[in-house]
């Protein structure tokens, strides 16, 4: 098993994908239950994950994103959430929904990488389009996407992250 550093230090957000195959379905459960692992305020999990790999509603997503790598893909994972029933701070009404959502979808792109997959964490996208294409009620909210699939040459490319170090973003107190 990969230690956590290495898995967080690798994954890199992906913009082109092996069109021609799709990732299994025992894969997309591991991933899929990685993200049902993710903690939420309250536990109260307010969230459903979409998998779309229907060619009618992926078309209609690459409508809400029109990136034309996103056209490549063949299954995209979309993180919903309900606000109304997400955890709220009594103090100042601050609502949890965006960060348990946030949590949910690191959750899924980490394990996707973890499995040997390629996902690139979208929020760019027209949220009208995209209420449309999934239908959405009135409740529901997406909060981003990801497509999930196997990189074109079957290896994910080793790249240098250019981060501040920690002395820059660490307070000790």
């Amino acid at each position: 098993m990969t230690d956590f550093l290495s898995l967080a230090t690798s994954r890199y957000s992906q913009r082109n994908y092996d069109a021609s195959r799709v990732v299994e379905k025992e894969t997309l459960l591991r991933v899929l239950e990685s993200g049902r692992m993710a903690p939420s305020a309250s536990n109260r999990q307010p969230w459903k994950i979409v998998v779309v790999q229907s060619e009618v509603v992926l078309n209609h997503l690459q409508k809400a994103y029109a990136a034309p790598w996103f056209r490549e893909v063949n299954t995209v994972l979309v993180v919903k959430g309900y606000p109304e029933q997400a955890w709220i701070r009594s103090v100042d009404g601050y609502n949890a929904i965006e960060t348990d959502l946030t949590i949910l979808m690191d959750h899924l792109v980490l394990a996707a990488h973890a499995e040997g997959l390629s996902t690139c964490w979208i929020a760019a996208f027209d949220p009208h389009i995209m209420q449309q294409a999934l239908a959405l009620k009135d409740d529901e909210v997406v909060f981003a996407m990801t497509p999930i699939g196997y990189f074109p040459d079957g290896k994910p490319v080793v790249r240098q992250k250019s981060r501040k170090p920690l002395d820059e973003i660490v307070e000790w107190m």
